[in-house]
């Protein structure tokens, strides 16, 4: 039961990445843990994604995210609405490989930078080690580690 939820969530996540229309289907909320220690929450656009295992975001190197993951790398990323439920906790990192950032790259992104070339873009990958998912359509329920 718990391998067909965790594809649903897959589903859902893959759904998301590299979205190109508009509202907040796209996104998903990424919470890290600031100076201060307090835990803080931003909505971010997936990129690119392989199942729950790790799902990438876009941002600029001198964003206070970046900052907070250089301090302390512990993640946690929630996308959710009245259907389901998908709240990974893991790691998160700052990917500085050319080669990776161009395959994360999508067009939607130019509107913020020229391209994955650009010195003010920053690919972050978060990577799960643990997840809770539910899915209200059948009431599944998985929680586990990777």
């Amino acid at each position: 039961m718990s391998q067909n939820v965790i594809k649903k969530a897959a589903d859902v996540i893959a759904a998301k990445a590299n979205y190109v229309g508009g509202g907040m289907e796209g996104y998903a909320v990424l919470a890290l843990i600031d100076e201060d220690g307090s835990p803080t929450a931003s909505a971010l656009t997936i990129a690119r994604s392989d199942g729950i295992n790790w799902l990438t975001f876009a941002t600029s190197p001198d964003s206070n995210k970046v900052a907070r993951i250089q301090k302390n790398n512990r993640a946690s990323v929630c996308t959710a609405s009245s259907e389901f439920n998908i709240t990974l906790v893991g790691t998160i990192e700052i990917v500085d490989d050319n080669a990776a950032k161009a395959d994360n790259w999508f067009e939607p992104m130019s509107h913020m930078w020229s391209g994955p070339d650009d010195p003010s873009f920053c690919l972050l990958r978060f990577n799960t080690a643990r997840y809770n998912l539910f899915f209200a359509d059948d009431e599944s329920f998985a929680e586990g580690a990777l």
